[in-house]
């Protein structure tokens, strides 16, 4: 074999990585195509229309949008009910997805034991995410109630209250039975993402933290919470999503009563499309839910890539 073959073999075979490199991008972006073209038809294009549809006076007695600018966002920000809303959701989120992260980890890390049932304890663990969420604020509902709820029966029965407590009558009581609820739906879900993780977790690792004298809560810090860390990261992204779009539980429970105490952006859209009939006025809400969510997210996310880079 020649010199001049020998030196001109390197060139063919770096360029051999790079086509195989362009090709699995190709084959990536044929993968993605269906879900892109699902994004467009189901996402991009109604938020698209309700844009548009926000800068128009739509309502039950206007056959025909008429075009007010932006007159919707004008009086949106100058309703102080909004204040109370934005209020309420964040409470909600908040509250909803630090219970449930920290419940969901106490419970992963009981499942995570070895003890006789452990199957049958993690499979029935599912039970509250496999129910339609509705049904499950129906029997929160019929928990909550007042009058013959089975937690007054409790409590009077075990003598901590004297008389029943109208718990969905009541601003800070409501608020408490919808975020419980809530957590009870989620807590699932998110217990099976952190046990995934805790069966990752290096046995040398905990075998060495405990030589070096950690103690079960020192394992936890020093071992089992920096492996979750991504998880964890996940976990709180996907809470604060779903929170933030939850409705079907907050309205079969206490439909955004009592007196606004539990009305959310999303319920607030669905108040003022289907019971105001203001299509207009409800994309504006729905606008403004947008960016509140998007402005934050858009830091974080720069955070985040920042850091990994």
């Amino acid at each position: 074999m020649s010199d001049s073959s020998i030196a001109s073999s390197p060139p063919h075979e770096a360029r051999r990585p790079s086509t195989l490199k362009q090709h699995e991008r190709r084959v990536g972006v044929i993968f993605a195509l269906p879900a892109l073209l699902a994004f467009v038809v189901v996402i991009l294009i109604p938020f698209a229309k309700s844009l548009k549809l926000s800068l128009f006076r739509y309502t039950i007695d206007t056959p025909e949008p008429q075009f007010v600018g932006f007159d919707n966002f004008v009086k949106l920000l100058r309703d102080p009910t909004i204040v109370s809303v934005c209020l309420n959701t964040l409470m909600f989120v908040v509250s909803a997805t630090l219970l449930t992260m920290i419940i969901s980890l106490a419970w992963a890390l009981m499942m995570n034991q070895a003890f006789k049932g452990r199957a049958f304890v993690r499979a029935a663990s599912l039970l509250p995410w496999v129910l339609p969420s509705t049904v499950t604020a129906f029997l929160a509902a019929w928990i909550f109630n007042g009058q013959y709820g089975v937690l007054n029966a409790i409590l009077l029965s075990t003598g901590l209250i004297s008389e029943p407590i109208t718990w969905l009558a009541e601003r800070h009581g409501a608020m408490a039975c919808v975020v419980v609820t809530k957590v009870w739906l989620s807590v699932p879900l998110f217990m099976a993402f952190f046990l995934a993780g805790l069966q990752s977790v290096s046995q040398d690792q905990v075998d060495a933290a405990r030589v070096d004298g950690c103690e079960n809560l020192g394992v936890l810090w020093h071992v089992v919470l920096p492996h979750l860390a991504p998880t964890l990261i996940i976990v709180m992204i996907l809470g604060t999503m779903g929170n933030l779009q939850a409705f079907d539980v907050i309205y079969a429970l206490t439909e955004g009563g009592p007196v606004g105490a539990t009305t959310m952006l999303s319920v607030e859209v669905y108040k003022q499309a289907f019971e105001n009939w203001d299509m207009g006025m409800a994309c504006a809400v729905g606008v403004l839910w947008f960016v509140l969510i998007a402005v934050p997210t858009v830091f974080y996310l720069r955070a985040l890539f920042k850091r990994e880079s």
